[in-house]
């Protein structure tokens, strides 16, 4: 089981502001928990549901977007960091392609 870093269970949630972000668009999951994300050379960041579509139509196309991140330190419940997740909301695009 995994707690987001800002519940009383584990972890810490910090928002890091504006961010600009370059990347490709893509769909990940499964049909029950299907979830969009912009895959960046060194990160990923998952696209939270009001943006999403904004973002939807340009799946496998790299764009340029700004956004207020959200970085969760995710943790099992014994405590055991299991890895970061990056969020961005309040998207804006600024380029769409190169």
């Amino acid at each position: 089981m995994l707690f987001p870093a800002g519940s009383k269970e584990n972890g810490n949630q910090k928002k890091t502001g504006m961010i600009l972000v370059k990347g490709t668009v893509r769909l990940i999951g499964s049909d029950n928990f299907p979830q969009l994300v912009i895959s960046g050379s060194e990160d990923q960041w998952y696209v939270k549901g009001e943006d999403w579509d904004k973002l939807y139509d340009l799946q496998h196309k790299t764009v340029t977007v700004e956004g207020r991140e959200t970085v969760t330190e995710m943790r099992f419940a014994s405590g055991l960091f299991a890895g970061t997740r990056r969020e961005l909301q309040n998207i804006r695009i600024i380029r769409i392609g190169e």
